[in-house]
């Protein structure tokens, strides 16, 4: 039964991380690709997490002793709407897309706010049954075994082991060879077999007479010492939210400050994620074998461990230390390090947190409800402290930093209860380490100040926006990654489309600001000019490249928006003649399918005016495995398509539109650019001469049929996002 049991919460735990990984990319492309859908997505999966447990707690010895049935039986039912729930949410999101595509730009405090509470409505119920699974199933346990006082420890054991290996085969598999519905589709099955075995047992243990009664007012079958001092003083509830509180707010700081060593694909957040839940997991198993072998940890040593590692991501993750190979770049050993330098704390959570349950409650499901959930509620308010608070107006070095204080006030107050020796051992440690974070360490910020003579950083809610450089080495950074240089190549993605326009061009829309080069260049047209920039510090660093930028800024004809690309073009009703999408690198970037898929070019064909042009830049230095399936995209939504290599031979500029696409000679298109269009491509010309730069251009054409895979299947699409999930094929390959 135990080994039952152990299986029944561990496909449960699966079950559980696969939606929270495939809500959170599917909540991306309702609500736009930005931080705070991230921590409010995991405020509100905790929030529910903590709610049902405090409210399964409460109801479920009233439910046996009202209904003469067994807690398996309540088991069951929740296993089967969270079941539910996989289809339901993705509906709940696309209704809650559309209600609030009147409420303005993504950076307003009035769609932050609604948003937010559209993806509390669409997953907070299906999370409280998951919450609730944790004291029903310990109801069972106790009508099972009455005296059993660490049920929750050995449940919770088998529900990380599940959640790290949902996490990691959603992230790797599933995804990729199924796509986000039948992903969804796995993962509600699993929650039917669930149920079924929860409903048969609990029907044959109400059959066989075996069940127990519990009364709501029963308290725990046995209390330590310990647990009744800690009770009374709450220290273990205080323990138990700050612990939580700090374990998430740094899981979303570890997700922007790893972004320069672990860059932005799908992987990288599922790596942390899984590191995560892997350390808890050994942490929890950890405590079970010491439980057997009665040498448990004493909280004070748990606590002082845990403050001697809160800041070993911070030491760890510094470029000096780092591993990089003979031309500097770091080594894939630099990513292990920085995955592993969160493991101790982690693993010290994992032990901690079910013991201090498991003494706390002693097996009561209602005792257990209430810790669980102070613990869950902490999780809930730590990421949207660490969105909305520290990472606007502090580094992530330093926000790493003030999240660790808790364990170092818990390591104080609870010292008291070590030895003399072990005390100062251990303030000696952290004082060390807080030491060399607060003074030795270096981040980003430190690494490249020291390497550049300027330098300017930006930070918001949706990134940390390094601006660098002199002339036209100019870089422009977002969260550690580099975006984009002073190029030719981002004049043409719009000069492009504009030259092979037919007839006069009246507007142009750009999707990704970046140093706003394309949008300067567009409005060189004295057009109608619209730019949608997903960063504000992206937009405000204008200035930083261009010295005519308040110029452009101030245009009548021009205008910057903050927002989703893709959201603005769903609320918007106005069309283009020309249309430039520029996604960020790399390719593979995560969200980056949501510009590069066949529903969004079938949305960006519906704003295109008759004879309009769209232009979808791919960047690489050849064409990848991503690019045939974004051409392919491409041509499935567009009759007419021409690509043409970048003009410095880098990226691939592709044009579509619903009418053909004429060819026209270098000395016809030089011949139709006014002057300031001419000084605007001139301007960082190798030829300074047009004639000479289109002629380039044009003979370095593609011929599309010969870049499209043979297979009409690779493409991108909503549910398919190719070029994001590759690892495994790429690994056959």
């Amino acid at each position: 039964m135990r080994r039952l049991l152990f299986g029944l919460f561990f496909i449960s735990g699966f079950s559980g991380l696969v939606y929270q990984v495939v809500w959170t990319r599917i909540a991306f492309a309702s609500f736009g690709i930005i931080m705070p859908v991230l921590s409010v997505v995991i405020s509100v999966f905790m929030l529910g997490l903590s709610l049902g447990a405090w409210m399964g707690g409460r109801v479920i010895p009233f439910l046996q002793r009202t209904t003469d049935l067994s807690a398996a039986i309540y088991y069951a039912t929740a296993e089967l709407m969270i079941g539910v729930g996989a289809f339901a949410v993705p509906k709940s999101f696309q209704v809650g897309e559309y209600l609030l595509l009147a409420a303005g730009q993504t950076n307003s405090v009035g769609y932050l706010s609604l948003s937010a509470v559209a993806l509390a409505i669409s997953i907070l119920p299906w999370c409280c049954f998951m919450g609730a699974t944790f004291p029903l199933m310990m109801a069972y346990v106790r009508e099972r075994e009455p005296g059993n006082a660490e049920s929750f420890s050995f449940l919770y054991l088998a529900n990380v082991l599940g959640a790290m290996c949902g996490t990691l085969l959603t992230a790797v598999v599933l995804v990729e060879f199924f796509g986000f519905q039948r992903t969804l589709a796995i993962a509600a099955v699993g929650n039917g077999i669930v149920a079924l075995i929860s409903g048969y047992l609990g029907w044959r243990q109400g059959k066989a007479g075996m069940r127990l009664p519990i009364e709501s007012e029963n308290k725990p079958v046995f209390e330590t010492a310990g647990s009744r001092r800690a009770s009374r003083t709450g220290m273990v509830k205080w323990i138990l939210f700050f612990t939580g509180f700090s374990a998430m707010a740094m899981e979303v700081v570890w997700t922007r400050a790893f972004v320069p060593t672990l860059k932005t694909m799908v992987y990288s957040f599922g790596s942390i994620i899984f590191c995560y839940l892997g350390a808890t997991f050994l942490g929890s198993w950890l405590y079970r074998r010491d439980l057997k072998k009665g040498t448990v940890w004493t909280t004070a040593e748990l606590i002082s461990f845990l403050a001697a590692v809160a800041l070993l991501p911070v030491l760890i993750n510094d470029f000096r230390v780092l591993p990089r190979d003979w031309r500097g770049t770091l080594e894939p050993l630099s990513a292990m390090m920085v995955l592993l330098s969160i493991g101790p704390l982690c693993g010290a959570l994992g032990y901690l947190t079910p013991g201090l349950i498991d003494k706390h409650a002693a097996g009561d499901p209602r005792e257990t409800g209430k810790a669980y959930a102070i613990n869950v509620l902490g999780c809930i308010l730590g990421p949207l402290f660490a969105c909305y608070v520290l990472l606007p107006w502090i580094s992530e070095r330093y926000a790493l930093i003030l999240l660790s204080l808790p364990f170092f006030v818990f390591w104080y107050l609870h010292g008291g209860s070590l030895t003399k020796l072990q005390r100062r051992g251990w303030g000696f440690a952290i004082a060390a380490v807080l030491a060399c974070a607060l003074f030795v360490s270096q981040d980003f910020k430190g690494r490249v100040s020291r390497l550049v003579k300027r330098m300017e950083v930006r930070r918001d809610y949706a990134a940390s926006v390094f601006s660098v450089g002199e002339g036209r080495e100019r870089l422009l950074m977002v969260n550690g990654l580099d975006m984009t240089v002073l190029t030719p190549v981002t004049k043409y993605m719009v000069h492009l489309p504009l030259m092979f326009h037919k007839g006069k061009p009246e507007s142009a829309l750009i999707i990704c600001f970046g140093m706003g080069t394309t949008y300067r260049s567009a409005l060189s047209w004295d057009i109608e000019t619209t730019a949608v920039e997903l960063v504000p510090g992206v937009r405000e660093a204008f200035g930083f490249y261009h010295a005519d930028a308040e110029k452009y800024a101030r245009h009548p004809k021009g205008r910057i928006v903050i927002d989703d690309g893709r959201r603005y073009l769903k609320r918007s009703a106005d069309q283009f003649d020309v249309i430039v999408l520029d996604p960020p690198p790399p390719v593979m970037a995560a969200g980056s399918s949501l510009l590069y898929s066949i529903e969004f070019y079938e949305l960006a064909k519906k704003h295109l005016k008759p004879g309009g042009i769209l232009q979808a830049w791919v960047p690489g230095d050849g064409i990848t495995s991503a690019a045939p399936a974004i051409l392919r995209s491409v041509t499935d939504s567009f009759p007419h398509v021409r690509c043409f290599r970048g003009i410095e031979g880098r990226g691939w500029h592709m044009l579509a539109s619903m009418q053909p696409i004429e060819a026209q000679s270098a000395v016809e298109l030089a011949a139709r650019m006014t002057p300031e269009v001419k000084r605007d491509l001139l301007e960082w010309s190798s030829s300074q001469d047009l004639t000479t730069d289109f002629q380039r251009m044009l003979s370095n054409e593609l011929s599309v049929p010969s870049l499209l895979n043979p297979d009409p299947r690779i493409r991108i699409t909503d549910d398919r996002p190719y070029n994001e999930y590759f690892l495994v094929r790429d690994f056959l390959r």
